[in-house]
């Protein structure tokens, strides 16, 4: 309770305030923490960036998850900076998940010096590509969309940033390493979101263990175990209840959110991905969530901050 009396006003103060007021420093000094980049999803009526979300480790940025619509704005307004990553994890390829990579990679050509950075993310199907071929859609030299950013690859043509694309086979029944450095492991673990492959990111640190899922049905029991002894777990808050077949079969409701943090008993519960429709019926979703989940559980926005503390 001592931890949780220390975290929850700190939580709150962001919550409810405003992205505008929101302190842009503050997350940078929390020692490790989570901050939403964007808490929204792919219909501009919930006036959010969609999904994205930093990890900040003694004062830098290092882990970037997701790069929705919008991210490219709330990145520059936390303070983070390229040059601190050394891990960007795309969960799937749909737009509100990485429609601002290109934007965000771009400040390679404005680096004050070299570095490299891993970019992980799914296998590919008949209907979405693998990481790598995105990469090379987006990147390739002659073929890219954006050909003139083909130096990402390795550092070239005035771009100071080198981008190792690597696929993770979202059909493993294990979790796969995908990160590994100063104390830091990230792994991916494939979660169900309907026909689209799909990655959720488990983050150890030396204060714990950040766990977050993107879009998913909650249909694959082993993710449960994937996100056992989770601090923090971030789950998405894109439906209700009484959603239809294609939207259940996409995503989870409330219901089963609450039933899939019951079981991984987190120190705390994180929801995102919010729509025009959820953030309507948000309270009584949450209330839902709490049915099973004793928790504490917060509504994220656009720059909310969740600091780890010492376990």
């Amino acid at each position: 309770m001592k931890t949780l009396s220390r975290l929850v006003p700190l939580v709150l103060g962001l919550i409810l305030a405003t992205p505008a007021a929101a302190d842009q420093t503050s997350c940078s000094k929390s020692g490790i923490a989570l901050q939403l980049l964007g808490s929204g999803g792919p219909i501009s009526d919930d006036a959010r960036a969609s999904s994205g979300a930093i990890v900040w480790i003694n004062g830098k940025a290092r882990l970037l998850i997701d790069a929705g619509g919008g991210t490219y704005l709330r990145f520059g307004q936390s303070g983070a900076r390229l040059e601190d990553l050394d891990f960007i994890g795309i969960s799937h390829f749909h737009t509100d998940h990485v429609a601002d990579l290109p934007a965000i990679l771009k400040g390679g050509y404005f680096l004050s010096s070299s570095h490299a950075v891993t970019l992980a993310g799914p296998t590919g199907n008949a209907h979405f590509p693998s990481m790598t071929a995105f990469f090379a859609r987006e990147f390739g030299r002659g073929q890219g969309a954006y050909q003139y950013l083909s130096g990402l690859g390795n550092a070239t043509d005035g771009l100071r940033l080198a981008v190792h694309p690597a696929d993770v086979r979202v059909d493993k029944p294990t979790r796969t390493l995908v990160f590994q450095g100063d104390g830091v492991t990230v792994y991916a673990f494939g979660i169900p979101h309907g026909d689209v492959p799909a990655l959720a990111f488990r983050i150890e640190t030396p204060k714990g263990v950040i766990v977050l899922s993107a879009d998913q049905n909650g249909s694959r029991k082993a993710f449960v175990g994937f996100a056992a002894g989770a601090d923090i777990l971030m789950m998405p808050a894109a439906i209700d209840d009484d959603a239809d077949a294609q939207s259940r079969f996409l995503h989870a409701t409330p219901t089963v959110v609450g039933k899939l943090a019951a079981e991984i008993k987190p120190k705390m519960l994180v929801l995102d991905h919010f729509m025009g429709r959820s953030l309507i019926d948000k309270d009584k979703n949450v209330q839902i969530i709490q049915r099973y989940y004793h928790g504490p559980v917060f509504a994220s926005r656009d720059l909310s901050c969740f600091p780890l503390f010492n376990r």
